[in-house]
């Protein structure tokens, strides 16, 4: 009895493409929401997923441009998710920079020496000793 192999087993190119491009899209929007909401603890998780994504998407975009190339439409949609990391990561380069500044007017940078590991700059190194 002849027997033809199972071909649901071997998915299609284009859907394992279009599954790591989903997985990046969905987690792109996940990372957008958190910081949206700005929150630290799914900013954290939200971009190692996005990063583990973006890898396994390179990963099989690349594999599928040496086996023949990738359909047109899933070439525009991971350009279009590149645009967005980069849009993402420049808003976190721009709230960076705005909370490094916050900090600098908070916490002006020391002129001299205010304090040091023995205390008060301003005190007499040879201690308290009364000078006549």
């Amino acid at each position: 009895m002849l027997t033809l192999p199972d071909t649901r087993a071997v998915p299609e190119p284009g859907t394992e493409l279009e599954s790591a491009l989903a997985a990046v899209e969905l987690r792109l929007q996940a990372l957008g929401e958190a910081l949206r909401e700005r929150d630290a603890q799914a900013i954290d998780t939200h971009a190692s997923e996005l990063h583990r994504a973006l890898a396994n998407a390179v990963h099989r975009f690349a594999q599928a441009a040496r086996q023949g190339g990738v359909p047109a439409n899933l070439r525009r949609r991971l350009a279009t998710a590149s645009g967005q990391v980069a849009a993402q990561r420049e808003s976190l380069a721009r709230a960076t920079a705005a909370l490094d500044r916050a900090i600098d007017v908070l916490m002006p940078a020391s002129t001299g020496g205010v304090y040091s590991s023995q205390g008060n700059t301003d005190r007499n190194p040879r201690g308290g000793v009364v000078q006549a």
